[in-house]
């Protein structure tokens, strides 16, 4: 049978979603676990390959076992041997024609900054930092010039593997709440650092070194040398992935919600 899971995770202690060989991703981690509760070797599938230091709130994986196993042991069972900075949030069983990374119709992507003087000290890790203010209604506006179907390539890091660097962005805002900033991107797929890289960007335009005219010509120009550094992968999170309905699965979405008064996500 094949099974899906959604998790969520702090990618802080991880070297990213993929296995390595030195067993330091988050696959590596949870098929350890789910090896543990089916008895056998468990490969699992992922929506999206988080790197080093990028979280997730709904990273959508599945799994094929022929051990028949309740679905609360997928859940509880993996959480018993997970890391703390790793849960299952929910087990579905799904039928042969379901792909964690292949079925996806989209996926989505937010990014939360602090903008305040001071580094952070609770959100450390967790977020983003940017020291001087921040202008978000430029940083809002000049998201148009992004939206719909480009040629990624000047925001496309040098060891992105993808076959072409066309990719249709269907959401780009920004939106603010205190010192905490979020960004929000969905997208059919995203090129290596594409999010990184637009953050980098937007913040640029938000400090007032440049305007929407610029992301416009950065864009236009496919010279990943032309657009700005790249930002921190701190305040990175995956935060989804759109199925058919058919597949009758719970939410495969949560989104990142801002806690000024806390400081916390």
């Amino acid at each position: 049978m094949r099974i899906a899971l959604a998790l969520e995770y702090d990618g802080r202690p991880f070297c990213g979603f993929q296995s390595q060989a030195n067993g330091c991703g988050v696959q590596d981690a949870l098929e350890s676990a789910l090896a543990g509760i089916a008895g056998s070797p468990v490969g699992v599938a992922a929506a999206g390959r988080t790197d080093a230091g990028v979280h997730a709130t709904s990273q959508i994986v599945h799994f094929d076992t022929s051990v028949g196993r309740p679905l609360t042991a997928w859940v509880r069972g993996a959480n018993a041997s997970l890391p703390p900075a790793v849960a299952v949030l929910w087990a579905r069983e799904v039928d042969q024609s379901f792909h964690a990374r292949f079925a996806a119709t989209a996926r989505h992507y937010g990014y939360l900054l602090l903008n305040r003087p001071e580094r952070p000290a609770l959100l450390a890790g967790r977020a983003g930092w940017y020291h001087r203010p921040l202008d978000v209604a430029a940083m809002e506006g000049a998201c148009a010039v992004l939206r719909g179907t480009h040629d990624f390539s000047a925001f496309r890091a040098a060891e992105c593997q993808a076959r072409s660097p066309v990719k249709t962005l269907h959401r780009a805002s920004v939106a603010a709440e205190g010192p905490l900033v979020r960004f929000c991107f969905s997208a059919d797929a995203f090129l290596h650092h594409m999010i990184r890289n637009l953050v980098g960007a937007l913040v640029r335009i938000g400090a007032g070194k440049a305007d929407a005219d610029w992301l416009a010509q950065v864009l236009a120009s496919r010279d990943r040398a032309q657009a700005a550094p790249t930002f921190s992968p701190d305040g990175l999170y995956f935060t989804g992935a759109d199925y058919d309905p058919r597949f009758g699965l719970p939410p495969t979405r949560r989104d990142l919600v801002i806690a000024a008064d806390t400081g916390t996500t």
